[in-house]
């Protein structure tokens, strides 16, 4: 899927895994989060075969002009989960608006484990 728009100048289209793409830049720069974690299954044979995977640990759902986010992360040892999570939702919402130019209506930070 795709999220699209219209303007004076034609149709822009920006696919899931690009705003999947922008999504897992913003977490890796993010502060606690020490890794991505695969969703699936698929995504893990995908690593292993050296397959491009860069919305690794993101899913991205779109309805209409409206951008859903799941987040699935690894996060350090010590810190503040709550705040890291609250940080990193913040962070992707305004990242991927900016890119897009659509609505982000929610961002879910799903934390799989900790780590040292």
């Amino acid at each position: 899927m795709s999220v699209n728009t219209n303007n004076a100048y034609g149709k822009i289209s920006i696919s899931d895994l690009a705003i999947a793409k922008v999504a897992s830049y913003t977490a890796r720069e993010s502060y606690g989060i020490v890794e991505m974690v695969s969703r699936r299954f698929t995504d893990s044979l995908a690593l292993l075969l050296k397959k491009n995977t860069g919305g690794r640990g993101i899913k991205i759902t779109t309805s209409g002009n409206r951008i859903y986010v799941d987040v699935y992360v690894i996060i350090k040892y010590g810190v503040n989960i709550g705040a890291v999570a609250e940080s990193l939702k913040e962070a992707i919402k305004y990242k991927v608006e900016a890119f897009t130019g659509m609505i982000v209506n929610t961002v879910n930070v799903n934390v799989i484990g900790v780590k040292l």
